[in-house]
């Protein structure tokens, strides 16, 4: 891997930030899951969960743009201004809560109204990505 750019650098606060609400984001589905469903009796049937059940769908989309983050910290090249304002985009236009929009939105939106943890995840990362520009 080359010399560590500022955009690495950026690219870097803003792939941690998603981590941090996305993780907010899946303790809780999972407790709305457990509430409603069935328990999780393990991290490995969440990960199976997360990954095959529809009731976890909708967070794909930011797990997508997660690991497309890391798959470009991760490349030989370091990162260019480009890279950085394309994600910061991308990360822009996914995090929009919408009570009427696609999966994503409205899954974001509901996780809004019911838990105070995802107020602050989103207050949180709406700072990060102010300070990216």
């Amino acid at each position: 891997m080359g010399t560590a750019s500022a955009d690495d650098r950026r690219l870097s606060d803003l792939r941690n930030g998603l981590i941090r609400l996305h993780k907010a984001l899946l303790d809780s589905e999972r407790a709305v899951y457990e509430r409603d469903v069935e328990r999780v009796a393990s991290a490995g049937r969440m990960l199976q969960l997360v990954m095959n059940d529809p009731y976890f769908a909708w967070l794909h989309k930011l797990s997508e743009l997660i690991v497309a983050i890391d798959e470009r910290l991760d490349a030989d090249e370091p990162a260019e201004a480009e890279d950085t304002g394309r994600f910061v985009g991308e990360a822009r236009s996914l995090l929009v809560p919408a009570e009427n929009g696609g999966d994503f939105g409205r899954g974001y939106y509901a996780a809004l109204q019911r838990d105070p943890d995802v107020v602050i995840a989103h207050g949180r990362m709406m700072s990060v990505l102010n300070g990216l520009g």
